[in-house]
């Protein structure tokens, strides 16, 4: 098991958490085109709405979120707010060309779910953004990673980007992810937590 980092919820009264698990991602330095398509993955403005080509994906997409919901009832009581936590999670990885399953089981590892959740290092929300990021290819409010879609967004958008860069080597890229490139904790943690998510 990781050794894990307390984590602040971003609550009126600042209230401790139990653990959050974000490591200490390194910024690097983007090219002017890696910058620009990134910017430009996060700025798209469309709303989380899931479009099917025909009634059989429609039925697919919501036999996933029944299966889902069920197993997210643990980390999120509310019913409203999972449906929406749910379609904006699909929505946003399918963007990115990402398995709805390994942003699951990254979120779980990252924050337990919790949406106010700050690490020991800063990063912040549901995939522990860093706010470089909010500088680097956003409009520098790092305030807005606490904000569902855009903490989803920007998670999606730059784990597609250390896919791309590892060549597919998801190994790879979830401990550039995390900070921990090369080390096994951290991958497999997140890979593990897939597992818990796959079957619906």
């Amino acid at each position: 098991m990781i050794p894990a980092r307390r984590a602040l919820i971003a609550l009126p009264l600042a209230a401790w958490a139990p653990w959050v698990r974000a490591g200490a991602q390194v910024e690097e330095p983007l090219g002017d085109s890696v910058r620009s398509a990134l910017s430009a993955a996060i700025a798209a403005a469309a709303p989380p709405r899931p479009q099917f080509d025909n009634i059989d994906q429609r039925l697919a997409y919501l036999r996933w979120q029944g299966a889902m919901s069920g197993r997210l009832k643990r980390y999120k009581s509310d019913g409203h707010a999972r449906l929406e936590f749910l379609n904006t999670l699909w929505y946003e990885s399918k963007r990115a060309g990402l398995e709805t399953e390994l942003v699951l089981g990254l979120i779980q590892v990252e924050s337990a779910f919790r949406k106010y959740a700050i690490s020991g290092v800063g990063a912040r929300g549901y995939m522990q953004i860093m706010p470089f990021w909010a500088r680097l290819i956003g409009d520098g409010d790092a305030a807005k990673l606490f904000h569902m879609q855009t903490n989803l967004r920007f998670g999606c958008v730059i784990l597609r980007h250390y896919l791309d860069r590892e060549q597919r080597d998801l190994f790879m890229a979830l401990g550039r992810y995390n900070g921990s490139r090369g080390k096994a904790e951290y991958p497999n943690a997140v890979l593990a937590a897939r597992q818990g998510w796959r079957g619906g």
